[in-house]
Order: C-alpha cells, then structure tokens, then sequence
C-alpha cells in the first residue's frame, strides 16, 4: 500500500510534527506543516494522507479540512488530536479520529487504513464505469457482434476481475472499515 504514497503531517507543535515525520520516513514520502496556514501551502493532488491536529492557533485542523474539500482534493484525513471526540465531529469529513499520545504502530496503522481505504473507491469507480459501458455497448449492438468482439470479451473479463477483488475486500474489511464503508454508501444514496 505505501509504494510512492505522500503523508502529510500538520501539527503547530514541532516536536510532533518531527517525531511523527521520523517515525513514517521510511515507509512514506513524507511533508510536514508546523500550522494550519502552512499546510495549506503544502496540500497538493499528490498527497494521499493527511494527519491533522485539530486545534492549532493559526488554522484549526476543522478549518484546514474545510479548505482541502472546497480545492476539491480528496486524501485520507486523520484527525490525529488530544481533543477527545464528540458530536461536533459529525458534521467533519475526516476518515479517522486518533486521540494522542499516538504510538508508533497505531500512527502506521491508521496510515495504512487510510491508504487501503482509498483503493476502495477507485476500484469500484473503475467498476461501475466499466459497467456502464458495457450496458451501453449492449443496448446498442447485436449479441452476436459483441460475442465476436475481443475488446468486448477483456471488458467483461475485467468486470469479473474486479468483482471478485471487491467481493475479497468486502471479505477482508475489518468491523470499522465496514462500518465506514456502509454509512458511505448509505449517504451517498441520499
């Protein structure tokens, strides 16, 4: 999961910053923000995962969230904070709320969640593309033409491919991942 995967780390307390950005240097390509503004400067298309303190007194974390939506850019975001959570928390789009001090495998671990997660929705984009133009391509063109097109054929060898990759993670998602991945669906549908 982490081949080439950029981290960004915000923290207004540099010792944090620092420790979180050791801890994931080897694994990770790895930016640090020492403030709300700065990360800001460095949140790009590039980034896939964002670890965000919440308060901070230039920016808040809930602040810097707002602005990574409205560019449109969408990296896994922890909420990696020592403000314990509540329902104010409800109304943010982040993917995972970690209450410090963090452990260095917890750190790991919520980045490698993010970074699977973010699969997730590529693989079933690519799917429900791919479905849509094989839809097309049969409301438009003879069964016999399309039993005769190799094109065709690897299309639908790719559909089934990637069902039974997403029928494996469906399989793989631990409770929280299904949890998350279900209310997403859910909401999406609204």
């Amino acid at each position: 999961m982490s081949d080439n995967a950029t981290v960004l780390i915000v923290d207004d307390e540099p010792s944090i910053t620092d420790l979180y950005a050791l801890r994931l240097r080897e694994e990770y390509d790895v930016r640090t923000a020492y403030g709300g503004e700065e990360a800001l400067k460095q949140i790009d298309e590039d980034v896939d995962v964002v670890l965000l303190d919440r308060r901070m007194p230039d920016l808040s974390g809930d602040e810097v969230l707002d602005h990574i939506q409205e560019r449109g850019l969408s990296p896994g975001v922890a909420m990696v904070t020592a403000v314990d959570p509540d329902f104010d928390i409800l109304d943010l789009g982040f993917d995972a709320y970690v209450v410090k001090p963090v452990p260095e495998e917890k750190l790991k671990e919520t980045v490698e969640t993010l970074l699977r997660r973010s699969s997730y929705d590529s693989k079933l984009q690519e799917l429900t593309s791919l479905m849509s133009k094989r839809a097309a391509l049969k409301a438009e063109i003879s069964p016999d033409e399309l039993d005769d097109n190799a094109e065709y054929e690897r299309l639908g060898e790719r559909i089934d491919s990637l069902r039974a990759e997403l029928d494996d993670t469906v399989e793989s998602l631990d409770e929280e991942d299904f949890s998350a991945a279900f209310y997403a669906l859910s909401r999406g549908q609204e």
